[in-house]
């Protein structure tokens, strides 16, 4: 229960999952945060609904892509065909993948060392990951990938610790997983997946045989799922569909210059560590003693834990241009094998460390609720925000009281930095105006215009995105290219342009109104420090763009 009084750290998966949806949500279903590579998968899941087919990929533009294979698309139209085309369809689906991951964590302890404590420091140590966090409030592969490769780790799990032995619904979920991995995002779940089978062949602790990996009826299957796509691609669209698809995943990705590698190397390593901040701490003081005991007790994780680390740090220091979240499908795998060193060196005796940190994400907390409580004051909020600040207090009161009885101290750390992000979007929203999309459908609605208008599309393409996806797939919404627009205009019957544009072309035929205006993110500080002055709806406007829609006379 919420308010059990036992001292013992005991983590019940499915409420902290829950905690998770609960204290990410917020972010994560609603744009306070928008990403760019979010429109690819948006547009592409609009489109399939407009035309009723569910394995081609398009642009905005209407033009072809196939860099990425077709999982993360049936996620996001998963969610419009369920729950509408909106921003909570597009994204409803990461943030549940977000959790699950969290709730594989604890699986992946429990089935490695059959210890509760390991299993439940594993996942709050994912759960408080800031690289998980961000990529569950995102409709882009990483977290679908992080879901299917952390599945596969728990068949890879099970072999380590049955070895020819295993049950068979370890090696059925290792290779489902791994296909749907693939799936998902191609060569990089290819890669992890074979460099463990090659581990089980080849480690000296716990060698499996080939024959118990060639379990045929879970390979058959899996491979069908693995290639269903590309096959269905290469049928429909002939060869020439693998040249984009390849250079996406080999090409452009692959640095070729030494000094690239080595700097896109370093930075991997110290973002790796940088987000199990602040559970790497406690490992340092004992870190070579611990190191010792945990190797001897298990040395065939401890060798697949450092193997996939490694390569995950080879892999980001390839690619041309390195993301943090590159290394998210690692990271429950290396979660285990930190909270695994964690409860071997008792680092819960550590209570001056663990004070001193959860007494810094209690402050920050603190200042956070303040801020938001004065927000809301200030505007005139609605039940949305008060409920907010209302669940925010309730779980800072119960983490402060655990914080002042020195009990469940990692618990108070992992939930008062997702209380943080809560609290964070209760913050964001006040600034945060209906993004344009919702602007624009309000304004389509009061103007009546019909469905089906075909409607030309100049200007930032996140907004473009917004815009298609509060439309739906009622409207042909399309992106005109940024060079030579104005050739193209003849052909629709609206036109839709940022302000910067407006001035490009003659509006003497059109009849011009205001369509939508968003802030500029990096305004953010100046827009809360004047909140609700007498400056602040000018400054809203002065730091907004603007798009207008422009309808033929």
């Amino acid at each position: 229960m919420l308010f059990s009084k036992s001292s013992e750290l005991k983590i019940n998966p499915w409420i902290l999952m829950a905690a998770f949806t609960l204290l990410v949500g917020p972010f994560a279903l609603d744009f306070h945060m928008h990403y760019p590579d979010e429109i690819y998968y948006r547009d592409a899941a609009v489109k399939m609904l407009q035309n009723g087919d569910y394995l081609t990929t398009y642009l905005g533009s209407g033009e072809l892509r196939f860099k990425k294979p077709i999982g993360t698309y049936w996620a996001v139209v998963a969610g419009f065909k369920l729950f509408g085309v909106n921003e909570f369809g597009s994204r409803i689906f990461f943030l549940l993948a977000g959790a699950l991951t969290v709730g594989l964590t604890f699986w992946l302890g429990k089935v490695l060392f059959r210890n509760e404590k390991i299993a439940g420091i594993s996942a709050l140590i994912m759960a408080a990951n800031p690289v998980l966090i961000f990529s569950a409030t995102r409709s882009i592969p990483d977290v679908l990938l992080v879901l299917a490769i952390t599945a596969s780790a728990i068949g890879f799990a099970g072999l380590i610790r049955y070895g020819d032995q295993v049950p068979r619904k370890f090696l059925w979920l290792l290779y489902l997983s791994l296909a749907i991995a693939f799936e998902i995002k191609g060569l990089p779940a290819a890669a992890l997946g074979g460099l463990g089978l090659i581990y089980l062949l080849a480690n000296p602790w716990q060698r499996i045989s080939w024959k118990t990996l060639m379990h045929l009826p879970s390979l058959a299957v899996s491979l069908l799922i693995a290639l269903f796509w590309f096959v269905a691609m290469w049928k429909i669209h002939g060869p020439t569909y693998l040249d984009s698809f390849l250079e996406d995943q080999v090409g452009i990705r692959v640095a070729s210059r030494i000094l690239l590698i080595v700097q896109n190397g370093i930075l991997a390593l110290v973002l790796l560590i940088a987000i199990f901040i602040p559970w790497t701490f406690f490992v340092l003081p004992y870190s070579k003693e611990v190191l010792a005991k945990t190797w001897k007790e298990n040395p065939a994780f401890f060798g697949f834990a450092i193997l996939w680390g490694l390569a995950i740090l080879g892999m980001g220091a390839m690619t041309s241009k390195f993301y943090e979240r590159y290394l998210l499908p690692v990271a429950p795998v290396l979660a285990v094998w930190l909270g695994w060193i964690l409860v071997r060196g008792e680092f819960e005796l550590r209570r001056k460390s663990l004070k001193i940190t959860s007494l810094f994400f209690l402050i920050i907390s603190s200042i956070l609720l303040l801020a938001s409580g004065w927000l809301a004051i200030q505007g005139n909020s609605g039940f949305t925000i008060w409920g907010q600040l209302v669940c925010s207090l309730l779980i800072f009161g119960y983490l402060w009281r655990l914080f002042r009885q020195e009990e469940k101290l990692p618990k108070v750390i992992a939930y008062s930095f997702l209380l943080i992000i809560f609290l964070m979007s209760s913050i964001t929203a006040h600034i945060s105006l209906p993004h344009q999309g919702a602007q624009a459908k309000r304004v389509f609605v009061e103007k009546g215009i019909p469905s089906n208008s075909p409607i030309g599309f100049i200007g930032n393409l996140h907004a473009g995105s917004k815009i298609r996806m509060s439309l739906g797939p009622e409207f042909n919404l399309t992106d005109l290219p940024i060079e030579n627009w104005e050739n193209e205009i003849s052909n629709f019957s609206y036109l839709i342009l940022e302000d910067k544009r407006l001035s490009e072309m003659d509006t003497a035929h059109y009849e011009v109104i205001l369509l939508a205006k968003n802030w500029e993110s990096r305004q953010i500080g100046k827009l809360l420090l004047s909140y609700k002055s007498k400056q602040f709806d000018q400054l809203l406007d002065e730091n907004s763009k603007k798009y207008f829609l422009l309808t033929k006379k």
